[in-house]
């Protein structure tokens, strides 16, 4: 008889692959099914130091999905370089692994949803990857893989043999919308073959892959000079204003909810960028704009940010924010519920787990 599922262990073939997205979309679809469910990440990441708190994906999840201190499991350990550090030292070599069991030891709950390391790899230094805490524990595998090409293939196969059948199927994510139709018929056929059930295909969307005003404040440390009640604008792609105010016109009309970087001094440029599809402005050189353009961006709810760096730093750390997108957004929490909820097939999930749809007595 098929053991019944306690956990399910949520993991992802790379970093940044849409992990935590997917646990929390799972979260809401089996909440609405009728589900006690609980959350765990036994491996941290970042530790929110400012605030004497532990990994704030854990408070986020906490919060966003309201569950009580029972239903709560903070991580084990956090990856930092000071953990690193101790466990390569002469003191070191300690394993984790002994942990886990009790872990994921039921506190009453139906299901433990357990959001594992970065990668398959992750935590191997501390006996914690993904392929040993599914071991030690005997934990079903759903994988998120982001799609880069049809190669993705590679990537789930080789996770198909190290996790063996423990991977009760994956999820492909980001998919661009013009080559779901090859993926759905080329990609998925072949894995199912395979025996890797895909259990949902994840269109690329804008919004998941945006970052707020707020973060690229953050990450640039600049000064807000305009409308800071603002920052909550979503940003999807960047523009640079360096060339001819005719050619910047024609070439901001064709992005969308940009952050547009350019010189203090360029007020033909930042006038062109506020007729278009701009977040904010970011200003480098660390020139002040001129009154008419704090005027025209307060009135058009534009904020403008001031940095000390020159424009090619500049690119480079809001580039690297689109590449480590977070969740932590409430417009990005109900893009997830919509999506997981349209592409996600929870019966057949439900069907891998061998689990049930709870019991409830019908409300009026």
């Amino acid at each position: 008889m098929p053991r019944t599922v306690k956990h399910l262990l949520i993991g992802s073939t790379e970093a940044y692959s849409g992990k935590s997205a997917t646990v929390l979309g799972i979260a809401f679809q089996l909440r609405a099914s009728g589900f006690d469910i609980a959350y765990g990440k036994p491996i941290g990441t970042w530790l929110d130091e400012a605030n004497g708190l532990g990994d704030p994906d854990v408070a986020f999840m906490a919060q966003t999905l309201n569950l009580p201190q029972e239903r709560l499991r903070p991580p084990i350990l956090s990856l930092t370089a000071d953990t690193i550090e101790a466990q390569l030292g002469k003191n070191g070599d300690q394993s984790h692994l002994h942990q886990i069991d009790q872990y994921c030891q039921s506190q009453g709950e139906d299901l433990l949803l357990l959001e594992g390391p970065g990668s398959l790899d992750e935590g191997v230094l501390f006996n914690l990857s993904l392929p040993q805490m599914a071991e030690a524990v005997d934990a079903p595998v759903l994988l998120v893989a982001r799609f880069h090409s049809a190669l993705v293939v590679d990537a789930l196969l080789s996770a198909k043999q190290r996790l063996g059948q423990r991977l009760v199927g994956v999820l492909i994510n980001d998919v661009p919308t013009n080559q779901i139709l090859a993926v759905e018929t080329s990609v998925v056929p072949y894995l199912e073959r395979h025996e890797v059930p895909v259990l949902a295909l994840i269109p690329r969307t804008p919004l998941m892959r945006s970052i707020s005003v707020r973060e690229i404040v953050a990450s640039l440390k600049a000064e807000v000079l305009c409308r800071p009640d603002r920052l909550d604008l979503m940003v999807e792609s960047l523009s640079i204003g360096a060339m001819n105010v005719n050619s910047a016109l024609r070439y901001f009309r064709q992005g969308n909810n940009m952050a547009v970087i350019t010189g203090g001094d360029r007020t033909d440029i930042q006038l062109a960028a506020l007729e278009t599809s701009t977040q904010c402005l970011v200003l480098t050189g660390h020139l002040p704009p001129s009154a008419e353009i704090l005027a025209r961006a307060t009135d058009l709810e534009v904020p403008i940010l001031s940095v000390d760096c020159d424009t090619l730093m500049t690119v480079e750390r809001i580039d690297q924010l689109f590449g480590q997108v977070r969740l932590h957004e409430t417009v990005k929490v109900e893009c997830v519920k919509q999506l997981m909820a349209t592409h996600l097939d929870l019966t057949r999930l439900l069907s891998l787990l061998n689990l049930k749809l709870p019991v409830t007595t019908s409300q009026s």
